[in-house]
């Protein structure tokens, strides 16, 4: 009985150590000090930030600023509903991917006024200093830095002034120019060396009377010229549109000679006179009686200038024909032979022989680069349509085509196909 009880007394004391030894091991862990935990706050962001312009800032800078990679899309697409442009803190604070305390932290560093006014200002703290009365038709782009403007805002000063055909006109115009304020058009309104306002025959005629007057002209083939050249020497869109109907269709592809295109309606006597001395036809005009009889050497027969007619001669069908002189239009002009070839819905096999037949001139296909390539073109070109929009993005922020060229990130096929046509 005694060992019974001994042992008994032994389990207790154990099972008593066991829970000390817990009740210890309790008392130790609350006294644990766990390690601190961080969270990142908006603050962290503006520690880093600095004035900005946020309509000059890419995918990755705004993911920088914190923005998701989703509310950077919808910060995108917001801009370009608003016409590419934010124009105030107010219109940057209504897209719907900036929250509140998100606009509350950028808003002392954005480079924008305050309200949605009529003229978008991001000059910051700059100022703008004038002495003198000057001529702002006179002005680079060099001397709106000097006065206090950054580069891109100069640029988009002398742009401007491009865009209305070279001249500011009046000081109402120059008022209109986005990157003036009101408040730096207040100082500089009394140094302007224009008119006040713009003259009534102005009014009227808009845009594109400003641009003819200022039309550099230059020798030019009427029979492969597109419509966007028509358009270069100061026709309207539908205008350069009939111009080419009517020799495609009803001189099937070519004008004869200069009487043809004097013929057309849309082109004015006085229009015809100015353009008169720099038009090239692609071959000499012979009498209708002679061209009956006489057959196309084709071994001479340019395929930039080649007509339908000519094709049919060639042995080729109508549609395919008919394909390729659409496919060349769109295009404006051949540079490869390879791309004839392109054509959809064509005899392969005759137009192969046509290729190795004829020569090919492509000195006359217009080329531009990404930086000043009109925006119509770029939209309606076969090789530039589906990358039209971006490269007019990009290039708002990154005038240089090396850069845009790299954010395109295109397939190695299509940007060889599309540098063709980019001098």
């Amino acid at each position: 009985m005694m060992r019974k009880s001994y042992y008994r007394k032994l389990a207790f004391m154990g099972m008593l150590l066991i829970v000390l030894m817990a009740f210890q091991q309790y008392i130790n862990q609350e006294k644990t000090d766990f390690p601190k935990v961080r969270f990142i706050s908006e603050a962290s962001v503006s520690a880093s930030l600095s004035d900005f312009d946020p309509n000059s800032l890419d995918e990755k800078q705004w993911q920088k600023l914190g923005f998701s990679e989703k509310q950077v899309a919808t910060i995108l697409n917001y801009k370009k509903m608003i016409g590419g442009q934010f124009s105030s803190k107010e219109q940057f604070k209504k897209c719907y991917a900036v929250s509140p305390e998100k606009f509350a932290v950028l808003e002392p560093y954005l480079l924008l006024s305050e309200t949605n006014n009529k003229h978008y200002k991001y000059f910051g703290k700059k100022e703008i200093s004038i002495s003198k009365q000057f001529n702002p038709d006179h002005f680079s782009a060099g001397n709106w830095e000097q006065m206090g403007f950054s580069e891109k805002q100069a640029q988009a000063i002398v742009k401007y002034r491009n865009y209305l055909g070279g001249s500011f006109i009046s000081k109402e115009k120059f008022k209109e120019c986005f990157i003036i304020s009101d408040e730096v058009y207040g100082k500089l309104e009394p140094y302007l060396l224009l008119p006040s306002k713009t003259p009534d025959h102005f009014k009227n005629s808009g845009r594109n009377d400003a641009v003819k007057a200022n039309i550099q002209y230059r020798i030019f083939d009427s029979n492969i010229l597109n419509q966007d050249g028509w358009k270069a020497l100061g026709f309207s869109e539908k205008q350069a549109s009939t111009i080419v109907n009517y020799r495609d269709r009803n001189l099937h592809g070519s004008f004869k000679n200069l009487e043809d295109i004097q013929k057309c309606f849309v082109i004015s006597p006085e229009k015809f006179r100015e353009i008169k001395p720099y038009i090239k036809l692609s071959f000499v005009p012979v009498k209708k009686e002679e061209r009956q009889q006489e057959k196309t050497d084709f071994s001479k027969t340019d395929l930039n200038t080649i007509s339908f007619k000519q094709l049919i001669e060639f042995g080729l069908d109508e549609k395919s024909a008919g394909y390729i002189i659409g496919f060349r239009r769109k295009l404006g002009g051949f540079i490869t032979k390879e791309q004839i070839l392109e054509t959809y819905n064509i005899d392969k096999d005759r137009v192969q022989k046509l290729v190795s037949i004829c020569p090919l001139n492509s000195s006359e296909v217009p080329k531009y680069t990404l930086t000043d390539a009109p925006e119509e073109w770029l939209k309606s070109h076969p090789y530039f349509k589906y990358s039209a929009d971006k490269i007019i993005f990009y290039r708002i922020s990154n005038p240089d085509d090396k850069k845009i060229w790299k954010l395109l990130k295109l397939k190695p096929e299509y940007e060889a196909r599309m540098r063709l046509y980019v001098r």
